[in-house]
């Protein structure tokens, strides 16, 4: 692993416009200039509006919006395959934007990892072969290199697949052979562009959980590009969401679907189902003062779905909420969780103020 601390990713007042002079007007789109009228008057077309991500390090950031949002323009923008008009892109405190065709290089070999929708394995190589291919590319011993790619084989679960070649697997394989490949680099960062998109539902939700066993144990930052609602609450630990080249809201999945920033996300996070999402902490009623009360123990960051069925056996129908440290933050009613359940287009659109100051 990467052993230095890894500083994350700051993108700060990012613009893309497409067309022949896209510096000539990056002013006027500051100043407010449409999409819409940028596209009719100049004949441009503007990819990415003044987008601002701060992604620590360690964490799955999901970029989320549907096609033709910018949310592939902007994962592009972070190993520079696509050149921004204007603003930075700071990856460990560097910004690419600056970086020479040398520097850029070095960077993208060592510093950043991508996985594709397409899969992007090579189809005249073995599964082992494709893994080892970007240590071949930075000059890594062959001896050394397989038993990388073998140890990241195994723990994607394609042991015993070594000699097999791409037109042999299925898709899901196919995606797993890519992400050993993407991990057997041990780049701090990992861009994945739809990754999961191709497949079946239940293979992606297979995916979905080994990418989220691996992440426990590497501690990437991972950039993951969505247009699954459902996909970007699972494995976010902060979400944006695109439309148009701009950021709508960026927050938590709790964020998300507790306090939709406008009716474009509301209607996004209806079918979602809350109990999956939300915890038993934005339900509670906090304890702020006196004994703490004896009763079941639920630990703070457990899902609404999850308290339920711990409560649906426990004797008193209420429970307690409380700290790592053990220390009791409030309580939790079985109505409560049961009312945190359901959608109702009163939860859905709720805009009360308390809420919105913990934005």
């Amino acid at each position: 692993m990467a052993d230095h601390h890894f500083g994350g990713i700051k993108i700060r007042n990012l613009y893309k416009i497409f067309g022949p002079t896209p510096a000539a007007h990056v002013e006027a789109v500051q100043k407010g200039l449409t999409k819409t009228e940028l596209n009719q008057k100049y004949g441009h077309v503007l990819g990415l509006r003044d987008i601002n991500l701060e992604i620590p390090s360690g964490c799955i950031q999901v970029v989320m919006g549907l096609s033709g949002s910018g949310k592939s323009t902007l994962i592009r923008h972070i190993n520079r395959l696509i050149d921004p008009t204007s603003g930075e892109v700071l990856v460990d405190g560097v910004d690419v934007v600056k970086m020479n065709e040398t520097e850029l290089r070095t960077f993208r070999r060592q510093q950043t990892a991508m996985v594709f929708q397409k899969f992007a394995l090579l189809p005249h190589r073995n599964v082992l072969d494709n893994t080892i291919f970007g240590l071949e590319v930075q000059g890594m011993e062959r001896g050394n290199a397989v038993d990388i790619a073998m140890r990241w084989l195994e723990r994607v679960g394609l042991k015993g697949f070594e000699q097999r070649y791409p037109n042999q697997l299925s898709g899901g394989m196919q995606q797993r052979v890519g992400l050993a490949r993407a991990l057997a680099n041990d780049a701090p960062v990992l861009l994945m562009d739809e990754a999961y998109s191709a497949l079946d539902p239940l293979i992606r939700t297979d995916m979905q959980t080994v990418l989220l066993d691996i992440q426990k144990e590497i501690k990437k930052t991972i950039v993951f590009i969505t247009h699954d609602l459902d996909e970007a609450l699972r494995l976010g630990d902060q979400i944006a969401i695109l439309r148009d080249g701009e950021v709508i809201q960026q927050g938590t999945s709790q964020d998300i679907v507790l306090r939709p920033a406008d009716e474009y996300i509301a209607n996004f996070v209806k079918e979602v189902n809350r109990g999956r999402v939300i915890h038993v902490e934005a339900v509670m009623t906090p304890l702020h003062s006196g004994a703490a009360p004896v009763g079941l123990a639920i630990a703070a960051g457990t899902t609404v779905e999850e308290a339920v069925r711990m409560l649906a056996s426990a004797p008193e129908g209420d429970a307690r909420v409380i700290s790592p440290s053990g220390e009791t933050l409030g309580l939790v009613t079985f109505r409560q969780l049961a009312g945190a359940m359901v959608n109702s287009q009163e939860t859905g659109h709720r805009r009360d103020s308390t809420l919105s100051v913990a934005l």
